[in-house]
């Protein structure tokens, strides 16, 4: 080692004897987070607004007029959606079956409707596993607007909570996509940019 490297590296531990000790944070993955004085559905409904998303609060009876007002709103005229969403809600679209849709069809379809398994208040994050309700993956990526049912019994204070959720139903070894408001991307400007990566309008519909 060099005389000036060697006069360097002293310095610099001189430097850092003298420093204070660390102060030790203590965290326990998976503790009660809550959501303080605000109901967990009031506090979805202000995250995922946050994302400029858009969101409704209905009576259960009146989640097929949310959709299609959503959907209208969106100026989507055809939507595309799996068997258990068409069959509960039939009159809430014009309905696309997805018998295979191939990438370049879903793209023609203006929207998506689905449900949800279960979401996340204090991030405004929603989970879909795919299952009945939810169609494919691909069915909420490539149209460019994606309406999601939420029931307000699904909605859960934070993330460790949602996990444990997905492992106690063993839907966390499914494919599961997390969207946290429309998809959204900057550059280096950071200029936003919807759209890119998935639907770039989300509307989300609670059930309360």
């Amino acid at each position: 080692m060099s005389e000036a490297r060697a006069e360097i590296l002293g310095r610099v531990r001189a430097a850092l004897s003298e420093r204070p000790a660390a102060t030790e944070v203590p965290w326990v993955y998976g503790r009660v987070v809550g959501t303080g004085d605000v109901d967990v559905v009031a506090r979805f409904v202000e995250r995922v607004a946050d994302y400029r998303a858009r969101i409704d609060r209905v009576e259960p009876g009146g989640a097929a007029g949310a959709i299609a007002a959503a959907l209208q709103a969106a100026g989507a005229r055809r939507a595309v959606a799996d068997p258990a969403v068409r069959r509960t809600w039939p009159t809430g679209a014009n309905w696309v079956a997805d018998d295979g849709l191939g990438a370049y069809d879903l793209d023609r379809v203006d929207a998506v409707v689905t449900t949800a398994t279960v979401a996340i208040a204090n991030t405004g994050t929603i989970v879909l596993d795919h299952g009945d309700g939810q169609g494919r993956r691909a069915l909420s990526l490539v149209p460019d607007v994606h309406v999601c049912v939420v029931s307000a019994e699904q909605i859960v204070d934070d993330v460790p909570k949602a996990v444990a959720r997905l492992v106690e139903s063993g839907l966390h070894t499914r494919p599961l996509t997390w969207i946290s408001g429309p998809s959204a991307t900057s550059d280096i400007e950071l200029d936003r940019v919807e759209g890119v990566h998935g639907p770039r309008t989300l509307h989300v519909v609670v059930i309360d």
